[in-house]
């Protein structure tokens, strides 16, 4: 990184600094009550868990940027993505399939650990890859931008096979194969999930000075490389958002529709996780969750064989390949199709 210019300040920033920022927080609580919106909770809650978790943050990253144990840096990679799993999981989706924790911890770990290694080691130039101060943040802001695209694939598919259950039955019904019935609704899904990465970049430079950049400059970098850092981290966060979607939301798909090409409504679900009351204390919550995470993780490898097995094959059965072409050839689409009642 360059140095400094000469007579630049560092000014020490202390938690009375922290704290005034915070007021802005306090503001957007006393807007929420006069205009009566119901997120002042949700407000100061994500604001104190900011605060918390980037200090501890903090200290575990200043422990591992003076020790430069690749082995603690593999670890603090996996922490992210596995609590970037969790938030979307538990937290980020409305609605969930059956084994979706380990679904997304791999679609994360897939796409965030290759891009992170390849980008940082070619792209930025850094001989070692595993370098602490540039292979985390790095793989820090994959993981927070990559969780956005999975939550909106994964979401918009369980949505779309309950509110469309009758086209895709339909599909099957004719002999389509559980990839071919769902491919509308797989490309609609991962191209929404894509529109805002590219709407992001779109506006760079232009509109807004991203968070990379910024954190450059202010750190003494040249605006030419803070301008050149950003633009790789930019295309390193399209490539591992639209891989860990591709994942994810083939997975879903494969879930939803199980290898006997049946759809199955039973393993979308709608309920949290866990509950929470005000009578119940931090740990009860946090042993709930915990108990539904590993239920997820061990139901993972006994379904994982059985999950692609026969996915391409289309039913064997009488008429269902003849009834499919015909459909074909008559040239009905996804959309035109008749809805079977």
């Amino acid at each position: 990184m360059d140095a400094p210019s000469p007579g630049a300040e560092d000014p020490e920033l202390t938690y009375l600094n922290v704290a005034l920022a915070f007021g802005f927080i306090v503001l957007n609580v006393i807007f929420s009550y006069i205009f009566d919106l119901g997120v002042g909770v949700s407000l100061l809650v994500a604001g104190i868990r900011c605060v918390v978790q980037l200090a501890i943050m903090g200290v575990l990253l200043q422990k591992v940027f003076e020790t430069e144990n690749p082995w603690a840096v593999a670890a603090i990679a996996f922490w992210l993505n596995f609590m970037g799993t969790f938030e979307t999981v538990v937290n980020k989706s409305k609605k969930r399939h059956l084994n979706m924790f380990p679904s997304v911890l791999f679609s994360l770990l897939a796409s965030t650990i290759p891009t992170s290694i390849i980008g940082v080691r070619f792209s930025m130039s850094v001989t070692r890859f595993w370098e602490p101060s540039q292979y985390i943040p790095v793989v820090g802001m994959l993981c927070g931008s990559t969780i956005n695209g999975v939550v909106v694939a994964v979401t918009y598919i369980l949505k779309e096979m309950q509110d469309n259950r009758d086209r895709v039955e339909m599909y099957l019904a004719f002999g389509a194969s559980r990839m071919e019935a769902s491919k509308p609704i797989l490309v609609d899904a991962l191209r929404i999930a894509l529109t805002p990465t590219i709407n992001q970049m779109s506006v760079l430079g232009i509109i807004a000075i991203p968070g990379m950049m910024t954190g450059a400059i202010l750190g003494g970098s040249s605006v030419q490389r803070a301008a050149k850092l950003q633009m790789i981290i930019m295309f390193l966060i399209s490539a591992s958002t639209a891989l860990a979607s591709i994942c994810s939301a083939t997975y879903a798909v494969s879930i939803v529709v199980d290898h006997d090409h049946r759809l199955r409504q039973d393993r979308i679900y709608s309920k949290p996780l866990y509950s929470f009351s005000p009578s119940q204390g931090v740990l009860r919550v946090l042993f709930n969750a915990g108990n539904a995470v590993t239920n997820q993780v061990g139901l993972f490898g006994a379904r994982l064989s059985r999950a692609f097995k026969g996915g391409n094959r289309a039913r064997s059965g009488s008429g269902g390949r003849e009834e499919r072409a015909g459909l074909l050839e008559r040239g009905l689409s996804y959309e035109e199709a008749p809805l079977s009642r």
